[in-house]
């Protein structure tokens, strides 16, 4: 529960802070722009983001015909959850990790990587999919997509911004006056952090709960514990996929870095730690 109203009160963080820039660059108008902004991002990441994550890694849809068992284990765990059966993708990518996709129920989907059905045994391969189901069934899919759009708007906005300081649009010897332009500059460079930091945390409060209702789906946290070990030693030891920072939140593991130089910044908490949750609480 404590993850939940942490993630609610931090996308209505992410949220205040776009209108908030909207309206210390432009006013009532940069409320307008921001709010449009925040609109547009948000129709075509709730209509498309599916479709173009699963294009991006090439993931091929698969049935029960494939010998990967993986369908199966999909079906079994949907089925447990109570939840309709969703689209299940396998990426031909080495290093091992697995995402969950979709804005709605009716368009779920699961993808796993060929690393991650060739180094993890099935009842880790299970543990790491019932991770990915409980992300559908607490639509975490659209809170994070709905995270990410509204820092990708914040991002754009900041940059109309910094480009309309250059050319001198929108400035008056006024502002420059009143020190409009100081905090201007000070939107510019702070804005698109303090976005990172809140888009990070909410997805780092998402990944403690999938790992809670996995544990809960297979009845232990033994097999999420290893399988967690497993793809961060994979991640150590060079297994590196070709992924976009844009998507590492979707994973259940950042695809990109097996550490992050900075916690605050990393979209996943410590594999330690998720470990340590799994197996005493």
């Amino acid at each position: 529960m404590k993850n939940i109203i942490k993630t609610y009160l931090l996308i209505g963080l992410l949220s205040g802070l776009l209108l908030i820039i909207g309206g210390l660059i432009g006013g009532q108008g940069g409320v307008v722009i921001a709010l449009f902004f925040s609109l547009i991002f948000n129709m075509i990441a709730f209509w498309f983001s599916d479709k173009i994550v699963l294009r991006m890694y090439k993931a091929e849809q698969i049935d029960r015909a494939n010998p990967s068992g993986l369908y199966e284990i999909v079906e079994h765990l949907a089925k447990k959850a109570e939840l309709p059966m969703p689209k299940v993708y396998i990426i031909p990518e080495d290093a091992p990790n697995a995402f969950a996709t979709g804005r709605s129920y009716k368009t779920a989907a699961v993808a796993a990587t060929r690393g991650l059905l060739n180094s993890l045994s099935k009842d880790e391969i299970e543990a790491v999919m019932a991770h990915e189901i409980t992300h559908i069934k607490n639509r975490d899919t659209l809170i994070s997509t709905l995270a990410a759009v509204i820092a990708s708007a914040i991002m754009h906005l900041t940059a109309i911004a910094k480009w309309g300081m250059i050319f001198g649009f929108g400035r008056s010897d006024d502002d420059d006056r009143s020190g409009g332009l100081l905090v201007t500059i000070l939107v510019i460079i702070l804005a698109p952090i303090a976005a990172i930091l809140i888009q990070s945390a909410i997805s780092r409060s998402r990944e403690y709960i999938a790992d809670k209702g996995g544990k809960t789906l297979v009845g232990s946290g033994m097999p999420l514990a290893n399988a967690l070990r497993k793809i961060d030693a994979a991640s150590q030891q060079g297994y590196k996929m070709n992924a976009q920072p844009e998507t590492a939140h979707m994973f259940i593991m950042n695809p990109i870095s097996g550490k992050s130089v900075l916690s605050l910044f990393s979209t996943h908490p410590a594999t330690e730690d998720r470990i340590q949750k799994l197996l005493y609480e």
